[in-house]
């Protein structure tokens, strides 16, 4: 029988459930009290970690993100299910750059971007990923200049082929890379598969975009040239 005795029963043995879980640092466990189903909803839930990292894509839309307006850009859309893989941001190849930007404030430092990329079809850039440098943005381009040319644009006024970061590697098709981009007030650091590929000191460096439609990515954007490429995971995540 639920009487009002039974029921100021049941919540003073709750709230006693619950100060016990907290003062045995037990809050995210089930206790031997709160086993009882009575009290299952008293659990305190896990607080996330303060630097635990952020997606930005859901798997289903492109909420957040906007077409990035470049002319004669292919169309980017969601796939849900990319040849068995699961859901993917599609990038179709255009006339010459294709992309997304987005549209809510990012971090202007000290934070990594994780992302997955794969090339589906063409010969120039599979990811250009515009990011923030403090007050400023540069791109991170993977397969530029008829598809090795990696590095980041621009530094100095330098863009990917011609400054330090230059690097000529090679983006098999139909393979996933795995890219984890780091931003901090001294320093550009990239790594590829865990492999890293840029190391680069910006201290009493100029940092900037290059010149042209690519600006339309700022301040956070995912760019291809002439190339189809998917994404299947976007994150980002503050670092110290």
């Amino acid at each position: 029988m639920n009487t009002p005795l039974h029921q100021n029963r049941l919540a003073f043995l709750s709230s006693c459930c619950l100060a016990a879980a907290l003062l045995a640092g037990c809050a995210t466990k089930k206790s031997t009290c709160c086993k009882d189903s009575a009290f299952a909803n008293f659990i305190v839930p896990d607080a996330p970690a303060a630097n635990a990292a952020k997606s930005f894509f859901d798997g289903k839309t492109l909420a957040g993100w906007k077409d990035s307006g470049f002319a004669g850009a292919g169309e980017t859309k969601v796939e849900t299910n990319f040849k068995g893989q699961g859901p993917v941001i599609l990038i179709d190849a255009g006339a010459s750059l294709s992309g997304i930007t987005f549209t809510n404030p990012v971090p202007k430092t000290n934070f990594e971007i994780h992302l997955e990329a794969l090339k589906v079809q063409g010969n120039d850039f599979f990811i250009g990923l515009t990011f923030p440098v403090g007050d400023a943005h540069a791109t991170l381009v993977l397969g530029g200049w008829g598809g090795a040319t990696t590095g980041i644009s621009s530094i100095d006024g330098l863009d990917a082929s011609e400054n330090d970061t230059t690097k000529f590697l090679g983006y098999e098709k139909d393979k996933w890379f795995r890219i984890r981009m780091k931003v901090t007030p001294a320093r550009l650091e990239t790594w590829i598969n865990d492999e890293k590929i840029v190391d680069q000191d910006i201290k009493e460096r100029r940092i900037s975009m290059r010149f042209g439609e690519i600006e339309s990515s700022v301040p956070l954007g995912i760019a291809t040239y002439q190339t189809t490429t998917v994404v299947r995971k976007v994150e980002i995540k503050p670092v110290q």
